[in-house]
This record gives C-alpha cells, structure tokens and sequence, in this order.
C-alpha cells in the first residue's frame, strides 16, 4: 500500500481511504466490522464518516455509520491504528432532525456536533474534523455557476467557523482541520485567516474526482498542489457507473441508483453514459477491469492524498483495493485523455 503526507503533518495515510456511508443502510454493522477488518489487513490506515451516514440519510438511521465504527473501536481495540476523519455538516433545507435544525457552523453548533461525533465513535479525538460544504451560498455538489446576487445575510464568518475548529484542536479532541465540497476562494480564504491569525491550516480538501467528474483540475489543483492542501477524492467510481454495471440501462438489484436514483443523476445523463460507454471501451481495448482502471487512474495525480472507496461487498472491497497496486501505461492513459477531451466532465 502506498501512503501519503496529509497535507503539511506527519501523518501519512494510505492512498486507499476507506468510505463508510453504506453502513447501517446497505451494509450490517457486522458487514461494517468486516470490511474495517479487511481494509486494515491491507494497509489501509485512513477511515472516513460523516454525522450525516448513512446515505440516503433519513432520521430513522442518522448518525448510524459513526456507530457502526464506535462498535468496532470497541470490539477491535484498534482506535490508535486508524487515521480517523468525520465531518460536521452545513445549512440546508433538510436534515431538520440533526442538532434541532442547527446546522449553521457556529461555534456553539460545531461544539455540540464534535461531542456528538466522539460519543458515537467512542473516542476522544478525530483525527482529521471536516467541514462537510459551506455556510455561504457556491458551487458545490455539482453546481457550475456562482450563484451572483444570492443572500448572504444568513452565512456564518468563515472566521467563526474556524476559530471554531482551532478551539477543538487547543482542547485536543481534534488533531487537525479539513474542508469538503469547498471552492478555490473558500480555501484560500481559510488559509488566509490561518496566516493572519496565527492558526492551523486547513491540511485537506475533500471533493469529487473521477473519469468524468474532473472539474477540480481547473482552479482547485493549482491551489491545493501549492499550499499542500490533499484531495481526498470522493466518488472515484462516479457512484458505482465506472464499475460498468449499470451500462445498458441496467438496474442491479441493491445498487445505490437502482434503490435512489434521483440522488445520482448526475452520472446518468446522455452525455455522462457516452462517457462512460467509451471508458468501458478503453478498458475493454486494454484488457482491464473498468473499475481498476479508474481507480488507478487517480493515483497519477500529485495533488491526490487519498481516493474514498465505499463498497457494498467484500468482493467489491477487495476489487477496489487491488486496484492501487497496479500502474497504467502510457498508451492507457493516453486513450483516457482522447475520451476526457472529446467528452470534458459531463457529470458534474
């Protein structure tokens, strides 16, 4: 397994991240324990939640994927092995029944959140504390365009929201700050109050990255390649499309756009399926399991710290973890370029 610096620490976790949000919903807490148990064996080091898993998130099973993971801390005795990231999530009009309806990245609503968190996964420090999207009005979970002349009245200082997040890291029940779904301007700006308050920089960014979601290499790269800010890439499969299985309009049974495919669409319109379609073809070309292809693909990029895997099987697991021990060769990777330039991120 190869590791990585999260951003500019000494901690180096595993360029396999292993995703969590099926469990509790798709997956048992027995199948969760199981999958951790596998990771690990493998070198996988890097565990990453959120308050809000299980996806779908529903009332009934908020917060359940933190649980899943507490039991295993538990039963395991193995919390000091894991490099361990959650995330607090941020206003919207859902999740109604997370804090009472606060969900606005204050200092009080980031406080009671972290408690939440720890009591859950049953420990006292995470290592890597998320912002999972942002107080203000941008682009994010798929939006191209600035939304120029929204309110902004209602969002809380990005100031507060991390000097928030630096009181958890004084107290130590935080060793370190990360962002998610986040903008170029948005880590900038938390880098800047970092430097002019004399803080802890944010050390890792986690948004979309895969085959045919590449919209971070346009501004995000340049900026989280200079100021050692890691991608954790997530949705690397692009929803499970860059497995091949649901080519051809199939609808496996159990799979997360057969059960919700609202939630996914966006890997499901024309131009996202041609992409795909032609990804197969370029795997099929080159002898290769479509998803190994993408997976490994990713580890091309110096800017990547680590690639969030999620299965929904063991089998799946194993597949997805094999794949980032194999290399792509220049002719490979020179095909996934032509189809990138003819069809440039249709799944945003």
């Amino acid at each position: 397994m190869e590791y990585r610096k999260l951003g500019r620490t000494d901690i180096d976790v595993s360029l396999v991240c292993l995703g969590t949000m099926t469990w509790g919903e798709q997956n048992s807490e027995a199948e969760g324990h199981e999958q951790m148990d596998y990771a690990l064996s493998k070198g996988v080091n890097f565990f990453d939640v959120a308050e809000m898993y299980p996806v779908t998130p529903r009332k009934e099973t908020y917060a359940d994927t933190e649980r899943v993971i507490g039991t295993w801390f538990e039963k395991s005795g193995k919390r000091n092995d894991v490099v361990l990231a959650t995330k607090v999530i941020g206003p919207g009009n859902f999740f109604d029944y997370v804090r009472d309806g606060a969900k606005r990245l204050t200092e009080t609503e980031i406080m009671t959140a972290v408690e939440s968190s720890l009591q859950r996964l049953k420990t006292d420090y995470i290592d890597l504390y998320q912002i999972h999207w942002p107080s203000r009005p941008t682009n994010y979970f798929g939006q191209l365009n600035y939304p120029d002349g929204a309110d902004y009245s209602n969002a809380v200082p990005i100031e507060e929201t991390l000097g928030a997040m630096v009181k958890l890291v004084e107290q130590g029940k935080i060793r370190h700050i990360g962002v998610s779904n986040e903008s170029a301007w948005g880590v900038m700006e938390y880098l800047r109050l970092s430097e002019k308050n004399g803080w802890p920089r944010i050390v890792s960014i986690q948004n979309p990255y895969n085959l045919v979601t590449r919209q971070y290499e346009v501004g995000l790269s340049e900026v989280t390649a200079h100021e050692d800010v890691g991608l954790l890439a997530y949705s690397p499969l692009a929803g499970g499309t860059l497995s091949g299985k649901y080519l051809g309009d199939q609808q496996p049974e159990g799979a997360r756009m057969t059960l919700w495919p609202e939630r996914y669409s966006r890997f499901t319109k024309p131009k996202a399926k041609e992409a795909t379609q032609s990804y197969a073809d370029v795997a099929q070309k080159h002898g290769l399991v479509m998803s190994e292809m993408a997976l490994s693909y990713l580890k091309t990029k110096s800017f990547l710290t680590s690639s969030i895997i999620g299965a929904t099987s063991l089998d799946q697991l194993k597949s997805n973890i094999a794949a980032y021990e194999m290399d792509l060769n220049e002719e490979v990777l020179a095909d996934i370029e032509a189809v990138h330039v003819g069809n440039p991120n249709p799944a945003p």
